[in-house]
């Protein structure tokens, strides 16, 4: 029996640079995504925040459940710095990841470099037009 199309979250399997950004999304590994993603040690994953640029706790629950391999976490809030808010901080601190808030644009600079001093980096990166 042959099937239909298979619609899936857009997930890449691997850890892979960012080639560049904006227009409401992002280029890696030759491929595009459209929206915001969360860069993992399982790879790159498509992700909507609930109320971008504003984070909550929910927002990161794949960073959370993938914390034994990330020290770091780089967040892009979008154009502009956005603190984040003292409920997220606690929630990473208390896996022992490092959050740094950031604009996009320096979050995908740090995540290429750290990437590739093989850091144990993750980057959670809200799409700028």
């Amino acid at each position: 029996m042959a099937k239909g199309i298979e619609i899936r979250d857009a997930h890449f399997p691997g850890r892979a640079p960012i080639d560049a950004y904006g227009n409401g999304g992002f280029r890696f590994a030759d491929m595009s995504h459209r929206g915001s993603i969360l860069c993992l040690p399982s790879g790159i994953h498509g992700w909507e925040p609930s109320t971008p640029p504003v984070l909550m706790v929910s927002d990161l629950a794949l960073v959370l459940e993938q914390a034994d391999a990330i020290e770091i976490l780089l967040v892009g809030t979008g154009t502009e710095l956005r603190r984040l808010p003292q409920d997220v901080r606690d929630a990473l601190r208390a896996k022992r990841i490092s959050a740094d808030p950031m604009s996009t644009g320096a979050a995908v600079r740090t995540y290429n470099v750290l990437l590739a001093e093989d850091r144990a980096v993750a980057a959670a990166l809200i799409a700028v037009d």
